[in-house]
């Protein structure tokens, strides 16, 4: 299957495609909602209360959870153009607008970690500004261990299901700040049994957590956006299922990346070198329909068709006008320039370096008792070419009655 035919598939992809991509958007957007709603208010009641019980632990937290309001926003509004179908300028879909814009919320919590680590870095090397907080800090930790475990399996449960990194990775910032906020127990604990350092301590722990986070979504953003290939595993369940498909060979040249939820593939396979084009074409076919349904995520196919045993590709051979030229010239100085009548079709096979040709050769019907030695005759003058032109194989005859 050609790219240019591919590209005319997406730019007039069904109904169901677009119905599908405005389901899942609106399901990421739903579920956005309710973490933006969470984060929101977790964020103002751990601000509050870490400044009103001096919680330097707590306030990183709730700048935490604020930068996860910010990533649930960004999720709506990045879901908009992400789930848009292909198009013309974007034949692929513009599922990379969701990579992007996960790898832009990676940067956002490493700048955030970067800060807070910083601050709790300057009050470490000055215990003058150490502060002390009290037991209300406590409150505002243990409420948001309870509400981000639960923003946590939600977005993650919807993240999976309708395969989105982006949920899955705003999934993993409500569980870092549920984590975070058991750093701030430990932290706020310890200050109130008089460790007073323990709160800038546990402010830096959370601060790592959220750079670890960052960064982890980053990589993978990028690594996606360079079209990294999927795992080891992945790549041979693909070749696996290829070989399930009859009449098919010898999967190689594997190629795979993601676009957003979508691995696509390209891959070479052989079949038997004499089939026809449209049966080579049929068994493309085949492979592509199987992989989507065998391999999960696999959304995308390219199939290139290899003739069996054929490892070399001969440039240097003539193409196919010229060849049929030739072949035509040297028919007609042995059998006469009339007799090209006859020809019916030429069938040519690029194999081990040479060009064999498979001739139908057509008789009148009114002439089907055509004497044996005749035919013999004109075999023997259609296979004679093969002296002349030095690229060509075997020739191959074969007469059949026409309407003539």
């Amino acid at each position: 299957m050609t790219h240019w035919h591919l590209a005319k598939q997406a730019q007039q992809a069904p109904s169901g495609d677009q119905a599908q991509h405005e389901r899942r958007y609106r399901r990421m957007r739903e579920v956005s909602l309710v973490g933006l709603l969470g984060n929101a208010l977790l964020s103002s009641v751990k601000l509050a209360l870490g400044w009103v019980a001096q919680s330097q632990s707590l306030i990183a937290d709730g700048i935490h959870s604020m930068a996860d309001a910010l990533t649930d926003v960004a999720v709506m509004v990045t879901a908009r153009f992400s789930n848009q179908g292909a198009d013309a300028g974007h034949p692929y879909g513009h599922a990379r607008i969701e990579t992007a814009a996960t790898g832009g919320l990676g940067v956002l919590l490493i700048v955030t970690g970067s800060g807070i680590i910083w601050d709790a870095l300057v009050r470490l090397m000055d215990p003058a500004q150490l502060l002390m907080p009290s037991a209300l800090a406590l409150l505002g930790a243990g409420l948001s261990i309870g509400v981000n475990e639960g923003l946590y399996q939600y977005t993650r449960r919807a993240g999976q299901k309708i395969r989105s990194s982006l949920l899955i990775a705003n999934a993993w910032h409500h569980r870092t700040d549920a984590l975070s906020s058991v750093v701030v127990l430990i932290g706020v604990g310890g200050v109130l049994l008089g460790f007073d350092m323990l709160d800038a301590i546990a402010a830096m722990v959370v601060a790592m957590m959220i750079l670890h986070v960052g960064w982890s979504q980053l990589r993978a953003a990028l690594t996606e956006l360079v079209d990294a290939g999927v795992e080891p595993d992945r790549v041979e369940r693909i070749k696996a299922a290829i070989m399930t498909v009859p009449g098919v060979g010898h999967p190689h040249r594997l190629r795979t990346r993601r676009m957003g939820e979508h691995v696509l593939v390209d891959v070479h396979v052989e079949v038997p070198a004499t089939i026809s084009v449209s049966e080579g074409h049929q068994l493309a076919e085949q492979v592509q329909a199987h992989l989507k349904t065998a391999v999960d995520d696999v959304s995308d196919v390219i199939v290139h068709i290899d003739p069996q045993g054929q490892d070399q590709v001969w440039l240097d051979l003539p193409e196919r006008d010229v060849a049929i030229s030739a072949l035509q010239a040297q028919w007609s100085a042995r059998l006469g320039p009339t007799a090209l009548a006859h020809l019916q079709s030429v069938t040519l096979h690029y194999l081990n370096g040479c060009i064999d040709a498979d001739v139908v050769w057509a008789w009148p019907q009114a002439d089907s008792n055509v004497p044996q030695n005749e035919l013999q005759r004109v075999t023997e003058a259609l296979q004679a070419a093969s002296e002349a032109l030095s690229w060509l194989g075997a020739v191959r005859v074969s007469f059949a009655p026409s309407c003539a």
